[in-house]
């Protein structure tokens, strides 16, 4: 277009609550529980960078009972520290 405006979509990060419902999805098993494994398939599947070491952090920050897992229960500390990395989707 000359001389006109060209429109992008904006790339604004994602909320908790989006985060949240995505971190959902990475229950590859279906066993209402996500393993460091499971989201650290799914971060690298979004292309972050480091998702492995990455998944550790978030699962060792959320993990409030010891299992290893994110629970139900813990899922929304789980989107809260993932939501400081500023994820947006294009």
């Amino acid at each position: 277009m000359r001389g006109g405006w060209q429109l992008r979509p904006a790339e604004l990060p994602l909320t908790e609550k989006q985060i949240e419902g995505l971190i959902r999805r990475f229950d590859a098993d279906k066993d209402g529980k996500i393993s460091r494994k499971e989201l650290r398939v799914g971060l690298k599947g979004l292309g972050l960078r480091f998702a492995g070491f990455r998944a550790g952090r978030a699962v060792r920050y959320a993990d409030a009972d010891g299992d290893g897992y994110i629970s139900d229960e813990e899922i929304n500390e789980l989107a809260k520290y993932v939501s400081k990395w500023g994820i947006s989707l294009t």
